[in-house]
């Protein structure tokens, strides 16, 4: 973690600490008023219940996700919980119960997309790396650049994937040239 991020998560934790954890006479009186259609109600429901969006993000946390970002997830699903909790009709005794288990739950969701998300990226910085070996053996062979049937058939992809993956690579290169030329025009 940077220092920056301690100084986002030290900020959390003072927003979270300035909201304690409520009685269930307290609770049971705000879910009355939420209810009631109150919105103030449920946004200090909600503000009293974020520390176990903090205390799960901290859980959650070195398994592929910031500790801050894990936090945001699990206010918004801390937003959800009250909200579902109070329109169920839920006893005030289970209400901190149900905001943890709706928390984690997001947050593993969360994460899970997160991994998928990054295999993915892995597999096309691979696909990248094969597609540039193939273009570049093709180019030396052939005199010429490779048409993208001679790719597909050298790499025994589809078409279609070769077409996608070299669009890619095109759009990262010219992205990549224009960093270089600003660079050295700055130089």
């Amino acid at each position: 973690m940077t220092h920056q991020d301690d100084t986002d998560l030290d900020a959390l934790a003072a927003q979270v600490r300035a909201f304690p954890p409520l009685n269930d006479d307290e609770v049971r009186s705000l879910l009355g008023r939420v209810r009631a259609g109150q919105e103030p109600a449920r946004e200090e429901l909600v503000d009293h219940h974020l520390n176990i969006a903090l205390d799960e993000a901290l859980a959650h946390g070195n398994r592929g996700m910031d500790v801050v970002d894990l936090y945001q997830e699990g206010a918004v699903a801390t937003i959800v919980a009250v909200s579902e909790y109070a329109s169920r009709g839920g006893a005030p005794a289970g209400l901190r119960t149900f905001v943890r288990r709706v928390v984690d739950a997001h947050l593993e969701s969360a994460l899970e997309d997160a991994a998928i998300e990054t295999q993915s990226e892995e597999a096309f910085v691979r696909d990248a790396q094969v597609y540039e070996t193939a273009e570049v053996g093709l180019r030396q062979e052939l005199g010429r650049s490779a048409t993208v049937m001679e790719l597909a058939a050298v790499l025994h992809w589809p078409e279609e994937r070769v077409a996608l993956v070299g669009e890619m690579l095109d759009s990262a290169r010219a992205i990549y040239d224009a960093d270089i030329a600003q660079y050295l025009d700055e130089s």
